[in-house]
């Protein structure tokens, strides 16, 4: 178990914040993705439909869901580590996996022509990165 002083210190309270708004953000997207599946697929092929990815959303749709529910995981699981004072690895891991899967979604974007959409993805790539940089800067995981 953490004592208060670790648990409240400044840089613990900045790695639960940072898990927790990686977790609801990739749960969120990564288990709609699950349960509307249909929708989202047919989404997808009509975002993609004049563009090189046409004809692949079947392929990458489970690709980009496992990568959003893996970050989603990892980092709600950091979450519960480090309440219970464990190591904060998980959280480097679900960081790491939640960039990749942004790099993912703003290239599909991106190759789609939509530029806005694109764009709206920078800020939460920013947060894991910014959310990888906390975990790390303690030499979480021996980094």
């Amino acid at each position: 178990m953490c004592c208060a002083s670790s648990c409240l210190s400044p840089h613990t309270l900045l790695q639960l914040a940072f898990a927790a708004m990686v977790a609801i953000l990739f749960l969120q997207s990564g288990l709609d993705k699950v349960f509307d599946r249909k929708g989202n697929k047919e989404w997808l092929t009509a975002h993609f439909a004049k563009s090189p990815l046409k004809g692949t959303v079947h392929l990458l749709l489970p690709v980009i869901t496992l990568m959003e529910l893996a970050a989603g995981l990892c980092n709600a699981a950091a979450v519960v580590a480090i309440l219970l004072g464990r190591s904060g690895c998980l959280g480097v891991v679900g960081m790491t996996l939640g960039m990749a899967a942004l790099i993912m979604l703003f290239f599909g974007q991106r190759v789609a022509k939509d530029y806005g959409g694109a764009a709206v993805l920078v800020p939460y790539f920013l947060l894991c990165a910014a959310g990888l940089y906390v975990f790390t800067l303690a030499g979480t995981c021996g980094l």
